[in-house]
């Protein structure tokens, strides 16, 4: 086969597929994740493009087949967390979700790889992760008391 005419059934193929439709939409907010700001800002920051109804839908996922696998992957996050619907859960299960986003960003499997490189704010620093940590086991007046006084050395 000529590739010129491999080229222009390639070239088909794309265009064809940015008609197929994906759902990439931002419900109204419930209810809000109760933490203290300095945590919320690391939420926003670095958990809630996948995880909440405020996601930002950059231009890349317009276009298949990125658009496919961003929808996908925002999609399932909701369904494991979704921040926007905090309420929705239990205080059991509240409690649970905040060890269970401890433990994904202690073993580096939160924020994902391959999310960083096109958000690179969303990494965490170790004082962000500490932070975290002390939120997700319920002693963050511990960490935010430690916070202020290393602010005043």
């Amino acid at each position: 086969m000529n590739k010129r005419i491999l080229l222009f059934i390639l070239l088909g193929i794309v265009v064809a597929i940015q008609f197929i439709p994906v759902q990439r939409d931002n419900p109204p907010v419930e209810s809000e994740i109760p933490a203290p700001s300095l945590v919320r800002e690391i939420l926003e920051q670095s958990c809630y493009d996948c995880h909440s109804h405020e996601t930002e839908w950059p231009w890349y996922s317009h276009v298949a087949p990125v658009s496919w696998l961003i929808a996908h992957d925002v999609e399932e996050a909701r369904e494991h967390l979704n921040m926007s619907r905090w309420n929705d859960y239990e205080p059991a299960k509240q409690h649970e979700l905040r060890e269970e986003m401890w433990e994904e960003v202690e073993e580096g499997e939160m924020p994902r790889w391959f999310y960083i490189p096109l958000h690179p704010g969303a990494a965490l620093d170790e004082t962000e992760k500490e932070l975290l940590r002390y939120w997700a086991i319920g002693e963050i007046s511990v960490a935010l008391s430690g916070s202020a006084n290393t602010a005043d050395h």
